[in-house]
């Protein structure tokens, strides 16, 4: 899936977003979208350079701060897998970044039968962090100055 681009940007060569210049254009950028807190959770991540959705996941009963954190984990793996090293992550939750640094989802979520299947994904999630030293930057994506993350679900 391919992010409209109806203004590409001219002072910019190395994408087709928009892109504010402090931002890397060498990167993704993930979000999570949730219908109700808990409820339907999705998330994604987009290429910066190309706009194309590098994967998306859900919907899943969940809240939107485990979709953040899920998200930053599926980038980090994949990034893995790939070798992508150093392609840096931008996400639009701070609570979910500090979470990823300390390996740890710190949700509040009921575990039910219903959630069930999100905490198996969360353990595995936990433990491909503790297992691996990862060195791909993450950084806050900075809404105020930049507008929705290119990951935005376009919901609120």
């Amino acid at each position: 899936m391919k992010i409209d681009n109806l203004n590409p940007p001219t002072n910019r060569h190395d994408t087709v977003l928009p892109l504010p210049l402090e931002v890397r254009a060498d990167a993704w950028a993930v979000d999570a979208a949730c219908s109700g807190n808990p409820g339907p959770m999705e998330y994604q991540a987009i290429d910066l350079q190309t706009g194309y959705r590098v994967f998306h996941y859900g919907p899943v009963h969940g809240t939107n701060n485990i979709g953040e954190f899920l998200a930053i984990v599926h980038a980090l793996a994949l990034c893995w897998n790939q070798g992508l090293h150093d392609k840096v992550i931008y996400s639009d939750s701070y609570n979910a970044i500090l979470w990823v640094q300390k390996r740890k989802c710190k949700t509040k979520l009921e575990r039910n039968p219903k959630t069930e299947p999100l905490f198996q994904i969360i353990a595995r999630a936990e433990n491909w962090l503790n297992t691996h030293n990862y060195r791909n930057p993450i950084i806050k994506w900075e809404t105020q100055k930049w507008g929705e993350v290119p990951a935005d679900f376009g919901r609120k």
